[in-house]
Parts: C-alpha cells; structure tokens; sequence
C-alpha cells in the first residue's frame, strides 16, 4: 500500500531538529520512531499517531479524528487523524508534537544491531 510521500515530508519537517528519529515501512504506510518508539506513521493519506490510551480517549471527540482500526479492530492509544485534521502546518506540528511526547515518556530503547537498516532522518533538513 502506497502513503501520501507530501504528508510524510511534511511530517519530516515537523521533526526535522530531532536527531532521535527513524523511518520505518510498517501498517502498509510509514512509521516515525523516536528514541526506539513509535510516534506517528502515515498510512494512504491518514495521519497516525500513538498517545497514551487516557489521551487518546480525550481526543476521540476531536474534528476529523477516529480510533485507529487498521486490523479491524480498534487499538487502544492509536488515533487516525484524517487529512483535514492535518490540513495546516500548524494542525499538523500539534499532532506529531503530542505523538512524540508520549515516545519521549517511553524508556529509551536499546539500538538493535540486529535487523535492516533503517532510514535515518538526521541531517535531513
């Protein structure tokens, strides 16, 4: 399955001064990991990003958000965000910035030396 490569540039931007993030294929679309977890991804044209379960439950009310069901199942601290909620530069930086509050909230994981290589974003902009 192809994503929208816009959204995810611009989501590249958005995370652009980090040096703690990488790009991986994953749900049929990309995903952001920052420090080892995953933040937000793309998959088609939707935004997704992982929150703490008690956050995300608070946003479901938000415009243009859904819970994500990618297995046809909800998962728990998973929100698509649909491309009208991501419209603005400035809609769009809210909702990485929470994705990657909650990665940062993480424990630090150790850098597998096992497994692919994956697309590095530092120096990217």
């Amino acid at each position: 399955m192809a994503y929208d490569e816009k959204l995810a540039e611009r989501v590249r931007v958005a995370l652009a001064k980090r040096d703690d993030v990488v790009e991986k294929r994953m749900f049929g679309g990309i995903a952001f990991m920052v420090r080892g977890h995953m933040s937000c991804g793309i998959v088609s044209s939707t935004l997704m990003v992982r929150l703490a379960p008690a956050d995300a439950d608070g946003l479901m009310n938000e415009p243009h958000v859904r819970p994500m069901d990618f297995t046809g199942r909800s998962m728990r601290g998973f929100l698509y965000v649909d491309p009208a909620g991501t419209k603005t530069a400035a809609t769009l930086r809210q909702w990485v910035e929470r994705a990657t509050a909650y990665a940062e909230a993480q424990p630090a994981k150790a850098r597998s030396q096992a497994g692919p290589k994956r697309k590095r974003l530092v120096g990217k902009r």
